[in-house]
């Protein structure tokens, strides 16, 4: 009992010098904040200031070599899209054949047989408790 209420003196003396200054705490949290959210302001500013730098920069060359580069980017899609689907392909092909061979070869058949006989047994076990509600 008195390390419980030495424990509550303590956590009332805690607290009572937490509010003598509160003003102090305030004032560091503002800090803190002013602190932060002008760095990344300034950060923000150089980014779009970059930005609008490089657009200036990049915009005459954009124009300039556009008739190249729209063929190159449209050539490069075609190629990257091309490259996909033959993977897609590929892998779906290569999950038909390994699916066939196991159901060719009696690795996979028992295991749909056996799904097979379960799903029978129990239609036939839910048809029979529905004749004996129905009796």
């Amino acid at each position: 009992m008195a390390d419980q209420t030495r424990t509550h003196h303590e956590m009332i003396s805690r607290d009572s010098t937490q509010e003598s200054h509160p003003k102090a705490r305030q004032m560091v949290k503002a800090a803190t904040a002013v602190t932060a959210g002008g760095s990344l302001l300034v950060l923000s500013g150089l980014t779009l200031a970059g930005t609008v730098i490089a657009l200036t920069v990049a915009t005459p060359l954009l124009v300039i070599f556009s008739p190249v580069l729209v063929p190159a980017v449209i050539t490069v899609a075609l190629i990257i899209t091309g490259f996909l689907a033959s993977g897609g392909f590929g892998i779906a092909a290569i999950t038909a054949f390994s699916w066939l061979y196991r159901h060719l070869t009696g690795s996979g058949s028992e295991k749909i047989e056996n799904a097979r006989m379960k799903v029978g047994s129990r239609v036939q076990d839910n048809i029979g408790v529905q004749h004996q509600q129905a009796s």
